[in-house]
């Protein structure tokens, strides 16, 4: 289902929890709403749609991948970069990296843990920020 993006900033300074397998609605909702938005968002954390749970889901240019209590675990090549948000009007200046290592969980459950570059590492790092009441 398409869910109406969440602008309440209060709400998204909040840490999500840990999302569970009974979540996967959450997950659902997520990609439903990425889909709608697809001419101007790459990424979202649950929280843009109201749910304060550790799941994102990120536009890898062929697929969209959700991602279940993302951790970042490494990252190096600091850059000064602008984003925007749906949640947020304008955009706003901050520091990213170009290369992270993530661990997570899949939609069927499987522990991975994978590297990331370039624009896709910088929107991980992005929705992982939502997920810690992070807003740009």
């Amino acid at each position: 289902m398409v869910k109406p993006i969440m602008r309440d900033v209060f709400f998204l300074g909040q840490k999500s929890e840990k999302a569970t397998t009974d979540d996967m609605d959450v997950a659902t909702d997520l990609q439903d709403t990425l889909r709608a938005n697809k001419d101007r968002c790459v990424g979202m954390a649950a929280n843009m749609i109201g749910v304060r749970k550790r799941i994102i889901i990120v536009d890898m240019g062929f697929v969209s991948v959700v991602m279940f209590n993302p951790v970042i675990l490494k990252k190096d090549g600091p850059y000064e970069t602008e984003e925007g948000c749906l949640s947020l009007d304008g955009t706003r200046k901050t520091t990213r990296y170009r290369n992270i290592e993530l661990e997570y969980t899949d939609t069927v459950g499987t522990r991975r843990k994978q590297k990331y570059s370039g624009q896709i590492a910088q929107i991980i790092q992005h929705e992982c920020d939502h997920l810690e009441g992070i807003i740009i």
